[in-house]
């Protein structure tokens, strides 16, 4: 029985919204991994969790001896306690690749042992213009940059003393919003733009009588931003490893906000040059709007399974991201395509 998918828009823009507002920094994942879980308990699909902290689901095709892979992560920039200042406000270290400009003036969490969170903003110290003379051309660093919490502590006793210690977690509003005219403005649509469509997609196949004609498995990675997200749990019977995940806009690339985005070649290197093509054919085939790109300053969980050794062909797409790991934006035409190249790459046969 054939079975159209039917990509649902209002349905994948508020899975998103809900993923995106969970707290996910690199290394702090656990309560997204536990929506995550849930949601396949309800879809009734068979998954494993890591001892990374990952999620694997796993949906069984037609043929069962050979399978195919494919992985978004959730994990997400943020930052850490790296000193309590006699001031009592913060110094971080950075988690994952992005500059301290990218968060001024950002508000954030402050994730404490216990579970529960203290909120404060990030600001240069030299802020106020009519104190400081270079507080235009002051360098945003980790020694200028610093966390004003939003509690009366003004020594590093009161701030211990509310349950902050250096090592604790912190995450960034991510502000998200949903335009009339179909444009997301959030922070971390990388890469929660790609597992809300993974998700989706695992959702219809749970849903629907369409079968798979491989087994197929959903990787939610989950240290993706410091570069080991999916290198490893990879099924043996895997041939196939497909990373969806941005695609990067800038002077010199193609990728825009309204296509989906297939990768040839980023930092790491080419992609398997005829999985590229396979999918490339298929989104002419399929009528899908998309662009073929070079990332120079990338790299993906698949381009990490290839360093880690694995056995695998390899490849890379995903939803335009404007302003990546910053103030991120895309549009839900470039959803729509992203979701339509991975319902066909799903069911179209393994390269030879």
């Amino acid at each position: 029985m054939k079975v159209t998918y039917q990509w649902n828009q209002n349905e994948t823009i508020e899975l998103l919204k809900e993923i995106v507002e969970i707290p996910s920094p690199s290394g702090y994942t656990m309560d997204v991994i536990a929506k995550i879980r849930t949601l396949f308990e309800q879809w009734h699909v068979e998954y494993k969790t890591t001892h990374k902290g990952a999620v694997i689901a796993t949906i069984q095709g037609e043929n069962n001896q050979q399978h195919r892979l494919l992985t978004a992560h959730v994990d997400t920039l943020g930052a850490m306690v790296k000193e309590i200042k006699p001031s009592g406000r913060l110094k971080l270290s950075l988690v994952g690749g992005f500059k301290f400009n990218a968060i001024e003036g950002e508000n954030c969490l402050i994730h404490k042992a216990d579970g529960s969170t203290v909120s404060g903003t990030i600001l240069l110290h030299q802020t106020t213009v009519h104190v400081y003379k270079d507080a235009g051309s002051a360098e945003r660093n980790a020694d200028n940059m610093e966390v004003r919490l939003d509690e009366k502590a003004f020594s590093p006793e009161q701030v211990r003393n509310l349950g902050i210690e250096v090592g604790d977690f912190v995450s960034f509003q991510p502000r998200f919003e949903a335009t009339a005219s179909g444009y997301i403005k959030s922070r971390h649509l990388d890469d929660k733009a790609s597992t809300a469509l993974l998700l989706q997609l695992v959702k219809h196949f749970s849903e629907t009588q369409e079968k798979l004609p491989y087994t197929t498995h959903f990787y939610i990675s989950n240290n993706e931003e410091i570069g080991y997200g999916g290198n490893s749990s990879i099924p043996e019977e895997t041939q196939e490893y497909i990373a969806v995940d941005m695609g990067a806009i800038g002077d010199g690339q193609e990728s825009d906000e309204y296509t989906v985005s297939i990768c040839a070649k980023d930092s790491s290197g080419p992609y398997h040059y005829g999985l590229t093509r396979h999918l490339i054919s298929l989104a002419k085939e399929q009528s899908i709007d998309y662009k073929v790109d070079i990332y120079p300053y990338y790299g993906s969980d698949a381009s990490a399974a290839i360093s880690a050794g694995h056995d695998v062909k390899h490849a890379l797409f995903g939803p335009g991201i404007e302003a990546s790991h910053s103030y991120e934006r895309t549009h839900t035409d470039s959803l729509k395509a992203a979701a339509a190249l991975l319902h066909a790459y799903v069911l179209s046969p393994l390269v030879s």
